[in-house]
């Protein structure tokens, strides 16, 4: 058993007693109506606002999508939040708190009389309301099975397509289900590798949480087969009424004359599949230590060993005091730095490493785009090849793509009362989870025995509200990324004696030579009406072994090992249920304390958030592992005992875990910000881009600023985070030192002058990416928005290839990608995502260029790159690479795409909700914002 575990239990055993016989005593025979509850007191009376676009209904049955791909109609409330989130690009200048709802739905809870617009009893103890306004369920229930069946029911409802699709890409299952595409394929070799599972693994982390939580894990348990129950019943309703989302008949399924076919009932296995591929996106950390590894190799083949390891560490950054911070009071919450002296660390022989072969046995169109249409019936023409390019476009899911990093994701703003006009706290914030149509999450309120919230959860896994509010409290979360993912080197070995190779199966455990374990995933597809491509079929196949699954092959001192890669959630991928329920549960959650207690109980890595009327609190959970004296996290370690994580027991991967209060955590301090940022004093960087500069620069200051000023209100903390969302770090925080070097002596070029001064008026206005009026698709400062895009990749590669040699840049930049601008064409995102400027060289330049200034650095850079060092050399190599860059025409710089012209600016930048089903849905104006987004500010309490 974790000891984390353990002492939750120790501290809350009274809490877990108290919830007595009322939340287990529903049964799935309970279908009697129980006696009316109590009402519940919405404390936040008025003042609590959210939106989640485009629309809350992502279910479109076979007449819905061929309206909208002949007639572009769309299903009711699919979307009718989009204009609404689209128009505070416009609309935030003049906000006020009155007309937050111009942009913002109400989030009181219940709907009243005159604003119901439909009432659902799928069983006699559960209703479920829609409201008029924006059709978010309202799930009310008597008892706690049929609340919970109920949720699963509105979950069928609005998102039954959207959840067979991600129970098939956590089973490493989607193109035998959904089709061939390309980028099907690319989609389930990037994510089942990750979580790669037997049906008994998945059993038996269902059986781990009944067995090793106590009550609440029972609990757990039984709400979520209520909502799979719920589920089912909506999925058998729907397919013998004829009203099922229409996808199940454009990709074969299900026949549109005879209704012949099948939608595979759920099971609760598929939720710990869906919760693998949500919590491995967005609550992931740590990893990548082999091209960590890579790159360290290369700095010290350029400059030795002593010297080459310096300049490495000063671009990894583990610990850069110019960061900005979550808690920013000077608290420090140590973990993963870098040992004084290393111990076990296993980096690979120069040019040994070999990635681990996944796909096997391809046949026909596997690994190409080869389509071969089926000669589609007269009335589904319309809808023929709606998933040709795949149900998820490439790049379109956080961190899927060729080239993508995990993004981070989310933000949040939070304000003191001591600092607000009301005298108690505001938050703004939300998790920023892409753009899709239907989105990922889906808006509900659930109130029922032990449970009264409303907010979003991912679909599938749906059982509580994840983020939202509560009764009188609201709470959110930002991806975190700490370091909970490490890489084992494995000695491999032969069960007879011989020598073995890089290709050996077998490897040295505890002493013991050791055979790993094979998971393959064998999948095949054939045309179909939504997706064209031709017949084919691959096998997938994953090495497992006692410290993970393998990644790479290689040699370390000339002996052959496997890379492994080992994170602590793996086998754990819904333990989390528990925390969830806690925060829904309002005889848990009173206070500061109680919620951070439940934020405690989340093993993935999330930054949690939490407002009342008297306190901001934040709190950092994840299953952060204890780890050997002198192990570094930043690298491969050798896979041998004394090196292993404290306690770790690789049958159910359990080990000791960081107490609660070595996470950091606060309460009450003057403001937060989170976007994805360094989380305290001594909590170090799992990975390369925490530096001087970042995103939650652009909320920092612009929080700060408001906090000064004093009298914060919902509006002025909303019009804070809207700024933001359109401005281009680049040009706020970065253009002004790249200006004051060109301006250091007049710049004679007539061309490049004007190109200069272009720039300069951009930076005075704002830098922001905006229209010039709205619906007119230009940007204000449209050539100097295009100069820098062009520029900035040119100008990074001029400052530091020179310097670095071309072998260590390209290894830092694979560590690292250069640009992430909002432009279709520019880093790792993919197209039209919206999130932009999470990972990029911004730090680099920026310590780069003050060093050249004569400024003053803090953990700088340990050599100087720009010019090599030489102010009139950086001018230079600045001036010369704008100028390419002033020339490079607008076709070039954003080049077109399925979705826009070449050429096309605002385009390129725009924001496209990629379509999971049959339904599209228009482009919107570019917004580095939170996809689902909160406006709190509690005035009473209970």
């Amino acid at each position: 058993m974790p000891p984390r575990t353990v002492k939750f239990r120790a501290a809350t055993v009274a809490a877990v007693l108290a919830l007595g016989t009322t939340l287990l005593a529903a049964s799935p025979q309970s279908g009697a109506a129980a006696a009316e509850p109590a009402p519940v007191t919405d404390y936040c009376q008025g003042q609590c606002d959210d939106i989640l676009p485009p629309g809350e209904n992502g279910n479109a049955t076979l007449v819905d999508i061929l309206g909208n791909k002949a007639f572009g109609t769309h299903p009711a409330h699919s979307d009718d939040q989009l204009d609404r989130y689209n128009g505070l690009v416009a609309g935030h200048d003049g906000l006020t708190d009155r007309k937050l709802t111009d942009f913002f739905n109400d989030a009181s809870f219940g709907v009243p009389k005159d604003q119901v617009e439909s009432v659902t009893s799928p069983r006699d103890d559960v209703t479920i309301t829609r409201d008029k306004a924006s059709g978010v369920p309202h799930i009310k229930g008597t008892t706690r099975y049929g609340t919970e069946f109920g949720a699963g029911f509105a979950a069928g409802q609005d998102r039954l397509w959207l959840m067979d699709l991600f129970r098939h890409i956590g089973r490493g299952e989607l193109t035998s289900f959904a089709g061939g595409a390309l980028a099907n394929q690319g989609l389930e070799q990037q994510f089942w590798p990750q979580a790669p599972y037997t049906e008994a693994d998945l059993e038996a982390q269902v059986a781990y949480i009944r067995t090793h939580e106590g009550a609440r894990g029972e609990q757990a348990m039984a709400d979520a087969q209520a909502y799979v129950d719920g589920i089912n019943a909506y999925r058998e309703k729907s397919k013998k009424g004829r009203y099922f989302p229409g996808e199940y008949v454009l990709t074969g399924k299900i026949d549109a004359i005879t209704n012949i076919g099948e939608i595979q009932p759920f099971e609760l296995t598929d939720l710990i599949s869906i919760a693998s591929v949500v919590g491995g996106q967005f609550g992931g950390g740590g990893g990548g230590e082999v091209q960590a590894a890579l790159s360290l190799l290369a700095a010290q083949q350029k400059y030795g060993v002593a010297e080459g390891t310096k300049v490495w560490e000063s671009f990894r950054q583990r610990e850069d005091p110019e960061a900005v911070l979550t808690i920013h009071d000077g608290t420090s919450f140590p973990y993963a730095g870098k040992p004084a002296t290393a111990r076990g660390t296993a980096l690979p022989d120069a040019g040994s490493v070999t990635a681990e072969p996944l796909i096997h046995d391809r046949t026909g169109s596997a690994g190409t785009d080869r389509k071969a249409p089926v000669k589609a019936p007269a009335t589904l023409r319309k809808a023929q090849g709606i998933y040709d390019d795949g149900v998820v476009p490439e790049g379109s899911l956080p961190g899927s793509g060729s080239g993508a990093q995990k993004r981070g994701m989310s933000n949040a703003l939070l304000v003191s009362g001591k600092h607000t006009a009301s005298g108690n706290p505001i938050a703004v914030f939300g998790p920023q989870t892409g753009y899709f149509a239907p989105q990922l999450m889906m808006l509900q309120e659930i109130q029922g025995p032990g449970i009264s919230a409303r907010g979003v959860s991912f679909a599938g896994v749906g059982m509580y509200i994840q983020m939202g509010r509560g009764q009188d409290y609201a709470w959110s979360a930002t991806s975190a990324g700490q370091d909970i993912t490490d890489t084992y080197a494995v000695d491999l070995c032969e069960p007879d004696g011989s020598a073995p190779t890089k290709d050996s199966t077998h490897y040295l455990y505890r002493g013991t030579c050791t055979a790993m374990e094979t998971l393959e995933r064998t999948n095949s597809w054939k045309p179909t009406v939504a997706d064209s491509t031709a017949k084919g079929s691959y096998r997938m196949q994953v090495r497992r072994t006692h410290y993970g699954i393998v990644t790479h092959r290689a040699t370390v001192g000339g002996k052959p090992v496997a890379y492994t890669s080992l994170r602590t959630t793996y086998r754990h991928e819904a333990d989390s249920i528990i925390g969830f329920q806690m925060l829904n549960d309002p005889s848990y959650v009173k206070d500061a304390a109680s919620f951070q207690r439940a934020a405690s109980n989340i093993d993935y890595a999330f930054n949690w958030f939490y407002a009342d009327s008297r306190t901001a609190a934040y709190y950092n959970s994840g299953m952060n592992p204890v780890r050997a004296a002198g192990v570094d996290p930043a690298l491969p370690v050798k896979a041998e005992r004394a090196y292993e994580w404290k306690g770790y027991d690789p049958a159910a991967n359990t080990a000791a875990y960081t107490s609660f209060a070595e996470h950091p955590r606060s309460s009450g301090q003057d403001y937060y910000v989170s976007w994805n940022n360094k989380q305290a004093k001594g909590y170090a960087a799992a990975g390369f881009g925490l530096g001087a500069v970042h995103r939650a620069d652009l909320l920092d200051e612009r929080v700060a600023k408001l906090v000064e000023e004093g009298g914060v209100t919902r509006a002025s903390l909303t019009r804070a985070m809207a700024q933001a969302a359109v401005t281009d770090l680049r040009g706020e925080q970065l253009l002004p030192e790249l200006l004051k070097v060109i301006r250091s002596r007049p710049v004679t070029d007539p061309e490049l002058n004007s190109a200069v001064q272009q720039l300069e008026s951009w930076r005075a206005a704002g830098s922001q990416r905006r229209e010039s009026s709205p619906g007119s698709h230009v940007y204000t400062h449209a050539d100097a928005v295009r100069i820098m895009d062009a520029w900035w990749p040119k100008l990074v590669e001029a400052e530091f290839r020179p310097g670095l040699g071309d072998g260590l840049y390209e290894a830092l930049t694979a560590n690292l990608a250069t640009d992430e601008s909002p432009a279709a064409g520019h880093g790792p995102s993919g197209a039209h995502s919206g999130s932009a400027f999470q990972y990029g060289w911004w730090g680099f330049v920026d310590k780069d260029l003050r060093r050249v200034l004569g400024q003053p650095v803090k953990g700088p850079l340990a050599e100087a790159y720009c010019g090599n060092g030489d102010p009139a050399a950086c001018r230079d190599a600045l001036l010369s690479s704008l100028k390419q860059a002033a020339a490079e025409p607008a076709a070039e710089v954003y080049p077109g795409d399925d979705d826009c012209k070449a050429g096309e600016q605002w385009c390129s930048d725009s924001i496209v909700h990629r379509p999971l089903g049959g339904i599209a849905q228009k482009s919107v104006h570019w917004q580095n914002r939170p996809t689902y987004q909160q406006v709190v500010e509690f005035p009473a309490h209970r």
